[in-house]
């Protein structure tokens, strides 16, 4: 039910070309995936992710056991059905969302007891009620229940979260009951030594798949890069690499660079809903007063739908008039942005040119980038 093929490797990098098969497809990676937070992606249609290309997406285990809650999902013929998409989903463990989202948690060794963001009610998730609820929504990918840790935390905290996550994980897969893959997990924040033990740990536990969680929570980049190089070494070549979280473009430039596979970011629609585009150039804050009068595309550079159809004056008025449509139509191209830049990456990969493309994107995205802050 689930397969990864490496098909080829860039000399001088460690970033490289592969497939993941599951019974709702197979896609192609490196890979980013569109976030449907609550079985779908804001604002957008399936229809409409098809027409980007999406391939696989993420929905979120927190957030849907809440509301409308596990069960409605499985008999509703699990998420696939529920909300209509016919690829690939992924789900997360829910950690991420108990750490950063709920109110009053109490963390045991048996899981994490919390009040509800929605109504302050109180649940609890640990490994195996992580599981249960994932494979009750019956996406083709899962992942490990992990603790996640803020940014920064010192060095007992980290170790602690650690070695926890690493015993949650065995417990996450002694309890798997059903086919889909089951994904660990590493944690260790900052700390070299921590990071690498997490993964000999979790490499020791024979997934089909593994993630680099707890980045891209506010350390400097710099910092994430490093830990990323750090990780590659350790990780099985013929498995998938999973970094969590992270959706900018140079990051993704960034994270294939040194052998990651999957992402995934809230990012693109985010921005979207507060006016903000993706472009050649570097981001474009469409709601500036000095858009009001452009009638050119949103970025010359896209042959996206709403490049082609829609001028920036048009939607600077949606977004500025608060109109759904603009939200929509911005989320639309950015993540088609996304999507269309692991297409170009990928593309790279095959014609063994990753290196020039990487260079020229980002020469081109920077300098925009900095003009527009």
């Amino acid at each position: 039910m689930f397969e990864f093929q490496l098909v080829a490797k860039c000399p001088g990098t460690a970033a490289r070309l592969g497939r993941i098969s599951t019974s709702h497809g197979t896609v192609q990676t490196p890979i980013f995936m569109p976030v449907g937070t609550q079985a779908t992606v804001k604002t957008l249609a399936v229809d409409e992710l098809y027409e980007i290309g999406a391939g696989i997406i993420l929905a979120n285990t927190y957030h849907l056991n809440l509301r409308p809650g596990p069960e409605i999902v499985r008999k509703a013929g699990g998420l696939h059905n529920f909300m209509n998409y016919k690829r690939p989903i992924l789900t997360d463990s829910g950690g991420f969302q108990v750490f950063s989202l709920a109110r009053l948690r109490r963390i045991t060794e048996e899981g994490v007891e919390f009040s509800s963001h929605i109504d302050g009610s109180r649940h609890f998730i640990g490994p195996e009620k992580a599981m249960e609820i994932q494979q009750a929504l019956g996406a083709d990918i899962i992942m490990c229940f992990d603790e996640c840790i803020p940014y920064p935390s010192d060095y007992e905290y980290a170790q602690k979260a650690m070695e926890r996550t690493s015993r949650w994980a065995r417990r996450c897969r002694d309890c798997m009951s059903s086919d889909q893959a089951l994904f660990g997990i590493v944690q260790g924040g900052l700390f070299e030594d921590l990071r690498l033990r997490s993964a000999r740990d979790i490499v020791e536990l024979d997934f089909p798949g593994y993630a680099i969680g707890g980045l891209s929570v506010g350390e400097p980049k710099e910092e994430m890069y490093s830990t990323i190089e750090l990780l590659e070494g350790y990780l099985p070549a013929d498995k998938p690499r999973y970094l969590m979280g992270v959706g900018e473009p140079e990051d993704l430039l960034e994270g294939v660079h040194r052998g990651i596979d999957m992402f995934d970011c809230v990012l693109p629609t985010r921005l979207a809903r507060h006016g903000t585009a993706y472009t050649a150039k570097g981001k474009l804050v469409v709601r500036n007063a000095l858009y009001a009068e452009d009638f050119g595309p949103l970025d010359p550079d896209c042959d996206c739908l709403v490049c082609r159809q829609y001028s920036r004056a048009y939607l600077r008025h949606l977004i500025k008039s608060s109109e759904v449509l603009g939200m929509r139509l911005l989320s639309y191209h950015n993540v088609y942005f996304l999507v269309n830049l692991m297409k170009g990456i990928r593309e790279s990969l095959e014609n063994n040119s990753f290196l020039s493309f990487r260079r020229d994107f980002l020469n081109k995205y920077q300098i925009k980038r900095e003009e527009n802050t």
